[in-house]
Formats: structure tokens, C-alpha cells, sequence
């Protein structure tokens, strides 16, 4: 199979804002005007060394020196001003999944690239990463492809920038520019290539790889009201689209216009006169709209869904905090779930008390919120239960900390269990 070569900066991953947060230490550290916000985007790509020599009229000694200041901040700190861009961990599965070689060559120092990789858990889908050493200022990339590649020409590199079209060129191998990083078809049209992509899509016929088809994955997040739900679904969200997941997030109740609906009649005030009974029927009601409207179509498209409550909450608290019967709530809810249960569960563990007291200081209670502590300590010990008669699917993590702190120690086992999955995709 042919091998592929995959530019970083621009290409895998959208790094501007910690290049040109770097870029302008440099220049700032080396005296001189600093220049326009355009003129400072041209340094998105290029090896560096050259960039500085170009576009700031350095010399070799400058350059380097420019350099050097360059990686006082962005190798210690602003790398991590990064994400990966849409679509590229779903092409990287369909390469690998139909047995192509994979390679990154970039200009970038190869103990920074091999961070970035990992950091982004990367690392699993590449043959090698080659990039300069760290003090070597690098000026053409053909020679990296050698490393690369050892001589072999049955590949193809993709970029977007003129130095990934010179250095495939200088190679011998054709090379695909993108549009959807750094490139611009102004650079393009100056350089030229063999093939042109306006986004990751494009990629897959260029290419010649199938679209890997495989099913999503399902995460929802559980605990107590006050326990900091939304707000850990939220951060998870964004970590994971960081990353390169296809996320879709929702919540229950709700999710649909039809659930939404439905969300209002429990949680409103006026409705102190809904029994047990009902309360079950209607969470139920909205999960079974949600499901087939939201969840599967989603699952089914190969997306992540990441859902604020699913159908352990009505185990909890319908049934055990009503005490209809853990079970039977469970049963009754079969149907609206229809086999779609979660991959991973996210039990965030707070003292119901201290929940609701959390919950009570930053809005107004609900209707549900309101009954007495007895039924939220029920509902604490059923999803107490559920952790302990689910371990696999559960991860339980103490919720007393700061947000950020919490959120990271979730991302962390929760990215886990997503890499092994990638990696049995991959084959």
C-alpha cells in the first residue's frame, strides 16, 4: 500500500495561535518594529529559520537567534495552543483501516512534533514522525522524506504550504495542498501541485480511500442534582473537539424539540400534582424521542454523543428516590432506550447534600429539586449501586474539586477507553 506523509502545523493540527503568540515574543525579543497581523500569518507553515529571514529581512545569524527566542515560550508553553482540525482522526482510521503507512514530516523540532503527537493521542496511527533536531534550523523537507521514506517513491505528501510542494517535488513524489489550514491558492497557483483539496473530505478520493464506516460512541453524565453535570459535559466537549472528535452533546430531559417540550411539564414548579407514576411515563416519554431522533441517527453517522443524563437517572431517581422500584423503572424504560445504552458512564460522586446546597446558590430549585433529602439520598444511594453492579461501563470520579481539575481527571480515563477503540478500528 502507498505510503502517506502528512505535514503537522496547517495540515493535522491548527497550531496559529500559539506560533504567532511565539512569533511575536521573537520579534519582540530582537528589537525591531513589530509588523502587521498579516505579515505575521505568513509564519504559519514555513520552516521557521526561513520565515524569519524573508519576512523580516534577517540574516542567517538573526534568524537563528529570532529562533531561539521563538522556542524559549512556544516549546515550553505555547504549543499546547493547538487542536486537531475536523474530520482528520476519522480519515486517519479509514487510512489505516484500508493498510496504508502513515508518516508525519514537518518542520517543526522533532521533539515538539513527537509532543504534539502524543499529546493528542496521535501517536497509534504513525510509522514515524521526523522532523529537524532542536538545534538544527531547518530550511527544505526532501531530506526528512528520505528519512522518512528510505528512498521509497510509492507515496504521496500532504501539506499546505510551498515547502511541502518544493520538498515532495525535490523528492520525487507528487503532493496534495490543502486549503483548509495555512494554505492559499494565491501560493498555489505560484507553486503549483498535483492535486488540490479545499477540506479533509476532499482527502478521501484524492487518496483513493473509502470512507471507514463504523459505529459511534455513547458517553452520558450522571450524579445528583448540583453535582456539576452540565458543566463536566461541557469541558468535555470542548477537550474532545480539541482533539479531533466528532462530538455531539445533549441532555436529558430533552434533546429534541418534542423533549424539550416535555422537559418543561416535569420540571415546572406548577406540576406539584404529577404522581410517581407519571413523572416515570414522561421521562421515559422524552428519552424514547430522544433516542430515536438524536442518539442513534448520531451513533449511527459515527459521532460521539456525550448526553447530560440518560436512563440511570430515572433508575435513581424515579426508582429508587420514588421508590417505584429500581427495576421495574428499569424495564419500563427498555423500550425508549431500545439497546441504545451508554459505552461510558460518568458518575460524578458528591454528597447529595452538599450537591443540592451548591445547586440551590446558583439557580432557582425546579420541581424536582425540591423534594425533601431523603429522596435525593435514595437517588444517591441507587447510583451508588449502579457504579458498583456496572464497572466497566461506569467511571466514578469525586466531584468536591474545582471544575478544571475535576474535568481533567474525566478526560484523562475517558480518553482511554476511546484510543483503545480507535485502535481496534484500525485493525
Amino acid at each position: 500500500m502507498k505510503a502517506i506523509v502528512f505535514d503537522l502545523d496547517g495540515t493535522l493540527t491548527d497550531s496559529a495561535c500559539g506560533i504567532i503568540r511565539a512569533v511575536r515574543y521573537a520579534i519582540d525579543k530582537m528589537q525591531v518594529e513589530m509588523p502587521s497581523d498579516e505579515l505575521i500569518s505568513k509564519f504559519l507553515g514555513p520552516p521557521l529559520a526561513l520565515s524569519f529571514r524573508e519576512y523580516m529581512g534577517f540574516n542567517h545569524e538573526e534568524a537563528v537567534k529570532a529562533t531561539e527566542y521563538y522556542r524559549e515560550v512556544y516549546n515550553t508553553e505555547y504549543w499546547k495552543y493547538n487542536k486537531v482540525y475536523p474530520g482528520i482522526r476519522q480519515l486517519l482510521i479509514s487510512l489505516k483501516k484500508n493498510g496504508h503507512r502513515l508518516y508525519v514530516v514537518t518542520g517543526k523540532p522533532m521533539a515538539i512534533a513527537n509532543k504534539v503527537i502524543t499529546h493528542f493521542k496521535l501517536d497509534h496511527f504513525f510509522d514515524r514522525v521526523i522532523g529537524p533536531d532542536e538545534n538544527q534550523y531547518y530550511d527544505g523537507k526532501c531530506a526528512s522524506l528520505n528519512a522518512a521514506l528510505n528512498g521509497n517513491k510509492n507515496a504521496i505528501m500532504v501539506g499546505d504550504r510551498a515547502s511541502d510542494i518544493l520538498g515532495a517535488r525535490e523528492y520525487g513524489i507528487p503532493v496534495v495542498y490543502t486549503l483548509y489550514g495555512y494554505g492559499s491558492i494565491e501560493e498555489y497557483n505560484k507553486f503549483g501541485a498535483d492535486f488540490i483539496v479545499n477540506n479533509v473530505e476532499e482527502l478521501y478520493d484524492v487518496l483513493n480511500c473509502p470512507k471507514a464506516k463504523y459505529k459511534g460512541y455513547f458517553i452520558s453524565i450522571e450524579g445528583n442534582d448540583g453535582s456539576g453535570k452540565s458543566t463536566q459535559r461541557d469541558l468535555l466537549r470542548d477537550k474532545l473537539v480539541n482533539f479531533g472528535f466528532d462530538v455531539y452533546a445533549t441532555r436529558e430531559p430533552g434533546g429534541t424539540p418534542l423533549s424539550e417540550k416535555i422537559r418543561g411539564l416535569l420540571l415546572d414548579r406548577e406540576n406539584n400534582s404529577m404522581t410517581s407514576l407519571t413523572e416515570a411515563y414522561l421521562f421515559a416519554s422524552a428519552r424514547a424521542q430522544h433516542v430515536e431522533e438524536v442518539i442513534m441517527p448520531a451513533i449511527n453517522r459515527g459521532e460521539l454523543v456525550l448526553s447530560d443524563r440518560f436512563v440511570d437517572s430515572s433508575v435513581a431517581y424515579q426508582g429508587a428516590g420514588h421508590e417505584l422500584g429500581m427495576d421495574i423503572v428499569a424495564k419500563l424504560n427498555a423500550p425508549a432506550v431500545n439497546g441504545a445504552m451508554p459505552d461510558t458512564t460518568v458518575y460524578l460522586d458528591l454528597p447529595f447534600e452538599n450537591a443540592m446546597r451548591r445547586r440551590q446558590e446558583n439557580s432557582k430549585a425546579d420541581r424536582i429539586e425540591l423534594y425533601d433529602y431523603s429522596f435525593h439520598e435514595r437517588a444517591q444511594n441507587a447510583f451508588h449501586k449502579l457504579v458498583k453492579d456496572n464497572p466497566e461501563r461506569f467511571i466514578s470520579v469525586d466531584a468536591a474539586g474545582d471544575a478544571e481539575t475535576i474535568s481533567e481527571n474525566i478526560f484523562a480515563r475517558v480518553i482511554e477507553r476511546l484510543i483503545d477503540k480507535e485502535k481496534v478500528l484500525c485493525g
